[in-house]
């Protein structure tokens, strides 16, 4: 296996270069799990730690490797453990808030080339999530594709309601329907992927992502719970992890997300509802809210049935977080760096005393 076989481009080769020393090589995060990590050069995965130096370095969870990244490592113990001194720049990303309170980014995964949003057509199929899926792929210029799995469990004519809601938002991501257990849809999927390039699942637990990986790989190389009294699958995969499939692709598979939160999206909210900002460049105020001006050309839209309620509503709710988040994010790096000056000014006095 070469590097370029994990994806390694001139485009990685020109920043590696700027930030080559003597001793480092390069290699890809292929698994985070709780601080720990495994990396993958042209020979083996190695496990790997963060350099002192690095990890004091970090300003933010953003800074810290996740899986798809380019790494600058040194080896020792024989070449069988490695330190990671740096990060490459990332060519795409994937991110959200953190769970909870916290405002502050987590990265979900790096340098992927399409993102697979999976919803089951059962009981996940969301529009509303599907939304926040497209804006995070778009706020990180990933193309998205759409999954949508168990086409088994229901009838065709309600298959092709899910497609017609789909297409009617004015989504334009590629969509594919799929049968795990009758392989519907699958040849066709199959033909998406690509030697040398990256894919990432997304989705709730239990759509079936690891079900499918598995059929990818032709054997059950990773364990799938029973499903519920539901029908649903239940949660299985617990870490990000880079799987290498037979024809020569990647595909990073990620635990299902129970909360998916924007922070500093609104490029992506506006890449992924162009259709609004289409209608948006029609509105007689060049800074219209889409709320309560007249002659708006988003809120015509909406009185005409040209543009759904639940739409709009989706994307004036996510514009409103994402815009919310990142100003609270703004004000907490404000803080962190009043703090990281005050203890800097402190150290030094001590140092005088």
């Amino acid at each position: 296996m070469k590097l370029k076989d994990l994806g390694f481009d001139q485009w990685f080769e020109t920043h590696f270069n700027a930030l080559r020393q003597d001793g480092h090589d390069i290699a890809r995060v292929s698994a985070v799990d709780r601080g720990s990590y495994l990396i993958k050069n042209e020979l083996r995965e190695i496990p790997a730690g963060l350099a002192g130096k690095f990890y004091f370095r970090v300003e933010s969870p953003v800074d810290l490797p996740c899986v798809g990244d380019w790494v600058t490592v040194q080896y020792h113990n024989d070449n069988t453990e490695a330190i990671i001194h740096g990060v490459l720049p990332r060519k795409t990303f994937l991110r959200r808030k953190c769970a909870g309170e916290n405002v502050d980014f987590q990265m979900i995964a790096a340098n992927i080339d399409i993102a697979f949003i999976v919803q089951s057509c059962h009981f996940d199929f969301n529009m509303k999530r599907l939304d926040r899926y497209l804006v995070m792929a778009a706020d990180g210029h990933v193309e998205p594709m759409v999954i949508l799995t168990k086409t088994d469990l229901i009838s065709h004519s309600e298959l092709e309601q899910k497609l017609a809601a789909v297409k009617q938002t004015g989504i334009i991501a590629r969509v594919f329907a799929l049968s795990n257990i009758t392989g519907s849809g699958f040849d066709e999927f199959q033909q998406v992927l690509v030697p040398g390039k990256t894919y990432c699942l997304l989705g709730s637990s239990g759509v079936g992502k690891t079900t499918l990986i598995n059929r990818l790989i032709g054997q059950n190389t990773f364990n799938t719970n029973a499903v519920s009294g539901t029908g649903e699958g239940t949660h299985t995969t617990a870490r990000r992890q880079l799987i290498f499939l037979n024809q020569g692709s990647m595909l990073i598979d990620t635990p299902g997300m129970r909360e998916l939160g924007l922070l500093g999206a609104s490029d992506g909210v506006n890449q992924g509802f162009e259709d609004i900002i289409e209608l948006s460049g029609k509105c007689h105020y060049a800074n219209c809210s889409h709320t309560q001006e007249t002659n708006c050309a988003v809120l015509t839209a909406v009185t005409n049935g040209e543009l759904s309620e639940e739409r709009y509503s989706s994307y004036m709710k996510l514009k409103k977080e994402s815009q919310y988040h990142e100003m609270s994010y703004v004000d907490k790096r404000k803080k962190d760096r009043a703090f990281g000056r005050f203890m800097k000014t402190a150290k030094k006095n001590m140092n005088k005393a």
